[in-house]
């Protein structure tokens, strides 16, 4: 039957263009064959992908394993970051993912909720939150540093000194809380994207039914759209997670030391990052041979920490995810 109608739609076709249509079977062969070249060709890609990835994460694990010990773990750089380890920066990694995952999940889910459930999609405001949204995503990291120097730093830290300390330097300085907020900014889209999806996911037959017994637009988000959208604000945080920890260039200007023998305890406090301790090791180190069995280990610690960091928002949405199975 699908043979038959193919076949007279072939004779109109010829009909109407007064010319004669390559068989079927022809047509379907030429297709099979760019589809099977196509796919070879993405494998292909694919696999070079996958191949330098795991050459890269080899180096690293071949020439960093055996400087993992217990004291490169816990005790700080010495000898002009020749000798010691890298507590402090494995603190000061650890502190800034907190207090910016802190700062980044609820302004991301308050956007994405503004944007899903009570902006009108043709409204001015709307457009142009998701135009920022955009343009905050293809924005370069150094400039979110220099925007996190100048707004967070010279305007709002200088402000709050000016308002609670007499205009003694306290907040007006590089630290850890600006640092993390600049970082925030950073990773605003990936959440706020992540989050709208899972609400977007949702039935639109469970909102309506909440509605129809009765509940507000804030009952209905609080009981219905915001436990069925946690995988993906999860997500979202699992992804802001894996860019924040490996940034350099946006807390080079709002907060990270090159060494400091105190561990940040406060939230103006400077602090010692990873990938910074890295930048320093391979460019600022004054003998980069004697330092690089130092710098494999820290980039291996690095890539370890932001495994188990991401590995623990993974068991986190799975244990969610289960929940709401159930």
């Amino acid at each position: 039957m699908t043979l038959r109608a193919g076949e007279t739609a072939r004779e109109e076709i010829e009909s109407t263009l007064g010319v004669e249509a390559p068989p079927l079977h022809t047509t379907r062969s030429r297709f099979r064959r760019k589809f099977s070249l196509l796919s070879l060709a993405t494998g292909f890609l694919t696999l070079c992908v996958v191949a330098m990835l795991v050459i890269i994460l080899w180096n690293i694990v071949f020439n960093g394993i055996g400087g993992l010990t217990w004291t490169f773990l816990t005790s700080e750089p010495t000898h002009g970051m020749t000798e010691g380890g890298i507590f402090p920066a494995i603190f000061g990694t650890v502190f800034l993912v907190i207090l910016m995952t802190i700062a980044v999940i609820p302004l991301g889910v308050t956007t994405a909720i503004y944007l899903r459930h009570y902006a009108r999609p043709d409204s001015r405001i709307s457009r142009l939150v998701r135009v920022a949204v955009n343009n905050l995503a293809g924005v370069p990291s150094i400039v979110f540093g220099l925007f996190g120097l100048g707004f967070f730093i010279q305007f709002v830290g200088k402000g709050i000194d000016n308002a609670f300390y007499g205009g003694e330097l306290a907040y007006a300085q590089p630290a850890i809380i600006w640092a993390s907020l600049t970082l925030a900014l950073l990773t605003l889209p990936v959440v706020i994207v992540a989050t709208e999806e899972a609400m977007r996911s949702i039935p639109k037959s469970f909102i309506e039914a909440s509605y129809a017994l009765g509940a507000t637009r804030w009952q209905t988000i609080r009981r219905i759209v915001l436990p069925n959208s946690m995988t993906g604000i999860l997500t979202g945080g699992i992804l802001a997670v894996s860019r924040g920890a490996g940034e350099v260039a946006p807390i080079m200007f709002t907060g990270a030391a090159y060494f400091l023998p105190y561990l940040p305890s406060k939230l103006n406090d400077q602090f010692m990052e990873l990938g910074y301790h890295v930048y320093v090791l391979s460019t600022q180190s004054p003998n980069v041979d004697e330092t690089l069995p130092l710098l494999y280990s820290t980039v291996l610690v690095l890539l370890l920490l932001t495994f188990a960091l991401n590995a623990l928002a993974v068991l986190i949405r799975i244990r969610i995810r289960s929940k709401q199975v159930r």
